[in-house]
């Protein structure tokens, strides 16, 4: 796109909506929202499940109802350290999770981590034997294998974020490539900050959720900036904001039918599911919403900002 007045005080009829007129108000909401994600997970933390600290999980359903509180003072006697344990769905099935106690080596603590697994299934078999409990899982993971994780998660991040900003650059131009690479930071950052903000872990599946949120968001956004393009094509001579409200109102229908199809899928699913299976589908319907919000009022207007530094530099 050729630099234009952007602007511009002609009455141009580009559609319902003047989507780069509310670029300031979106803006600065979208600054605030990212922003107060990152002091919240500096200042919070984000609560990692066992995939990147480390423990064990124990997940337990009961042909009765069982009290959480019963559960966790029988928990408390067993000497394996603080035990957390969290209701599965319905009253009647549980995750119960431990740290466990290292040792001196690799050997000592897969035994004492043995031991205070029996400790669990022990408890689990007398103190609530008339309840006709069922051990459906067992899972562990070492701190050091936690910390690899969780290092390989940040670095699957970072470079995915990496190779995006060279493939937008190739296949468009540099001045799209800040605006995607800002949209898709908006997003997953955001996501993150309401994700642990409501209180859920972060593990290994949060994370997928989130990189397959980064393709969803970087696929609504190329259609965006491709729009943009043939608009630009057809209508040369217009003015930046005529060009860039005009692709996203041409294009605002099917933008609504094909995110909204998702969102409400992703919706029913969170709603009507249990465990992690509900916790990935809250993830990606955040997600979502906030993707197709972001390739509208963050992409778009970062290219039209883009273009405007590159007009002020050769000024």
């Amino acid at each position: 796109m050729n630099q234009k007045k952007i602007n511009s005080n002609e009455n141009e009829n580009y559609g319902r909506f003047d989507f780069v007129g509310k670029t300031p108000f979106f803006g600065g909401i979208s600054l605030l929202l990212v922003l107060a994600s990152l002091i919240y997970l500096a200042v919070g933390g984000i609560n990692y499940g066992i995939d990147f600290k480390g423990g064990t999980e124990i997940q337990v359903k009961f042909a009765q109802t069982v009290s959480m509180d019963d559960i966790r003072k029988a928990s408390e006697g067993l000497g394996i350290g603080e035990v957390g344990v969290q209701g599965f769905g319905d009253t009647s099935e549980f995750i119960i999770r431990f740290q466990g106690e290292q040792g001196k080596d690799d050997k000592e603590t897969n035994a004492k981590l043995n031991e205070a697994i029996g400790k669990v299934r022990s408890m689990i078999d007398t103190q609530f034997k008339d309840k006709q409990p069922e051990i459906r899982r067992v899972d562990t993971v070492g701190p050091q294998v936690g910390a690899e994780l969780k290092r390989n998660g940040l670095l699957s991040v970072f470079y995915s974020l990496l190779v995006i900003l060279i493939y937008v650059s190739l296949r468009f131009d540099y001045k799209y490539s800040p605006g995607a690479v800002v949209c898709l930071a908006h997003d997953a950052i955001i996501t993150l900050g309401i994700f642990v903000f409501v209180g859920k872990e972060v593990n290994v599946s949060i994370l997928a959720a989130i990189l397959t949120l980064i393709g969803y968001s970087l696929n609504d956004t190329i259609v965006v900036f491709d729009r943009i393009r043939e608009t630009d094509s057809e209508h040369h001579g217009k003015s930046s904001k005529y060009i860039v409200n005009k692709a996203i109102n041409d294009m605002l229908s099917r933008t609504v039918i094909t995110s909204g199809t998702v969102f409400t899928s992703a919706l029913c699913l969170w709603i009507f599911s249990t465990g992690t299976v509900s916790d990935i589908a809250f993830a990606i319907t955040i997600g979502m919403f906030f993707g197709t919000y972001s390739s509208v009022f963050v992409a778009a207007p970062m290219m039209i900002f883009i273009e405007k530094l590159k007009f002020l530099a050769k000024a």
